[in-house]
């Protein structure tokens, strides 16, 4: 069984997972969060202590590393001896920190894919570019990388391999559908880093149709779905890195990412985008001061963390997933509810936060207990979801599906 766990970063979604992390500490072992600036961490396990958050007592420390350092990283996990890394750190850092956990003999977590800060949406497959690359490297010390272990992508990944197994003997179509239907009352802002988020949407979107890669520009293609709970929502189909590892794994399927977006953040992003705001590129000032502009309309916009107090509404994240079954069109859609003000009471966190944060933990307490210690690199498709979904039954993001013969928990 493998124990204790170091948490890499210090954002919103890192406070979701120690939070989370600590209401199961007795499965989890010692906790130790790190990022470039302690005072983050520190924070953060405050914030813990502040709800009572420990199941039992036990270790939560907070630590200074450069997640760029590999070195760095290895002698973090030595000093610690965490057994389970959960990187919720921005993706720049993804290599260097499954570097050192293959160093040292780790299980590693990630949420997203890792991205190389000179590049804007690189050609597909986009784990093929880095992550897949140490496959053989991992099998060969053994040890357990999951990756994209989010809610999209991740828990999206595991509603499509539940959906496929479960309901379809060929699958045609999977349509992974993100809505954000809550509102968190500022002019503008993102849910989660600017930087990382605007960097999705300024490149080609990516999806695989017909057996083969196609390109689209951003908000060129959109329609509208009638979800569970949030209602008629306008979504448009957008790049996403769970589309590059389920394109491998179900290649005879059509599969596109489609996000919600309100005609004022189209507005706003359009106008920034227009500007050469949104560029990663530096530019020269007037003044001779080097700024690099996406980094600047960072600086300026709300914290993400900062609209928790104030979130309301609600999240409808699934898969629409068609295929046939003996012989007859298939149809399911695999999904959950989360709710901004509920995450917020639970661990100071908004929904978008809540969503991606648990079921990192969910995993991280899979491969303590044995079942997801597959001493290998997997994406969430490649694991049955199964032990998954009934965890996170219980810690706080349950699955549903809607069919034919009506709405139900997954294992009704």
């Amino acid at each position: 069984m493998k124990r204790n766990v170091l948490i890499i970063g210090a954002g919103g979604v890192a406070q979701v997972v120690a939070h989370k992390c600590a209401q199961n500490n007795d499965v989890l072992g010692d906790l130790h969060i790190a990022s470039r600036t302690v005072s983050k961490c520190e924070a953060i396990i405050q914030s813990v202590h502040d709800k009572g958050a420990m199941k039992q007592d036990g270790v939560f420390k907070a630590h200074a590393v450069d997640a760029m350092n590999t070195a760095a990283v290895v002698d973090l996990l030595k000093g610690t001896g965490a057994q389970i890394v959960i990187n919720v750190g921005s993706p720049f850092v993804n290599m260097t920190v499954l570097e050192a956990c293959i160093q040292a003999g780790v299980a590693y977590i990630d949420t997203a894919i890792h991205e190389d800060p000179a590049k804007i949406c690189e050609t597909p497959p986009w784990y093929g570019n880095y992550e897949w690359k140490r496959r053989e490297d991992c099998a060969a010390a053994g040890v357990t990388a999951i990756l994209g272990a989010g809610f999209d992508p991740g828990m999206v990944n595991a509603f499509a391999r539940f959906a496929v197994d479960e309901y379809m003997d060929d699958v045609k179509s999977i349509d992974i559908v993100d809505i954000n239907a809550g509102s968190h009352g500022k002019y503008f802002s993102t849910n989660f880093d600017p930087e990382i988020n605007f960097r999705e949407f300024t490149g080609t979107v990516y999806s695989w149709q017909q057996g083969a890669w196609q390109e689209n520009s951003m908000f060129e293609v959109g329609r509208e779905w009638d979800l569970p709970v949030v209602g008629k929502q306008k979504a448009y189909m957008s790049g996403h890195d769970e589309v590059h590892s389920l394109a491998a794994n179900y290649p005879q399927a059509d599969i596109r990412f489609w996000m919600g977006f309100g005609d004022h953040y189209i507005n706003v992003f359009t106008v920034l985008q227009n500007l050469g705001l949104l560029s990663e590129q530096p530019v020269v000032t007037a003044e001779g001061l080097e700024v690099i502009p996406l980094k600047v309309v960072k600086a300026v916009l709300p914290d993400p963390s900062s609209l928790a107090p104030n979130y309301t509404g609600k999240t409808c994240i699934g898969d629409l997933v068609k295929g046939t079954k003996d012989g007859a069109e298939a149809e399911v859609f695999v999904y959950n509810v989360a709710d901004h003000k509920e995450a917020y009471e639970e661990v100071g966190s908004q929904g978008i936060s809540y969503t991606a944060g648990v079921p990192p933990v969910a995993f991280a307490m899979l491969i303590a207990d044995g079942t997801y210690d597959v001493a290998k690199m997997v994406n969430v498709e490649e694991l049955d979801p199964k032990p998954l979904f009934a965890l996170l039954d219980d810690i706080g993001l349950p699955t549903r599906v809607k069919d034919a013969n009506g709405d139900r928990a997954w294992n009704a």
